[in-house]
């Protein structure tokens, strides 16, 4: 799978299950942290529970306890790697 691919989808994945229409893919960072202020996404933890839901819904994937997802969703870099690594 590309990897490019899987970052636009992850973007657009965020940027639907959180609710976050006023963003557009080309407004996430790859290397931000998601939930950190820098990204402006103002994420919390019921959006880390969307994510997650969506991750396994769409690419098959499943994050453990929140510790594992806070330490795998990080930046949309780290998030496609780990999904490119789990589908490969």
């Amino acid at each position: 799978m590309d990897i490019e691919q899987i970052k636009l989808e992850i973007k657009e994945m965020i940027i639907d299950e959180c609710e976050k229409d006023e963003f557009t893919p080309e407004d996430i960072s790859d290397d931000v942290e998601l939930f950190s202020p820098l990204s402006g996404l103002e994420l919390d933890s019921l959006d880390a529970l969307q994510i997650s839901m969506g991750l396994q819904k769409r690419y098959g994937v499943r994050l453990g306890d929140s510790k594992e997802f806070r330490r795998t969703v990080t930046t949309i870099e780290k998030l496609a790697n780990f999904i490119n690594e789990q589908n490969g």
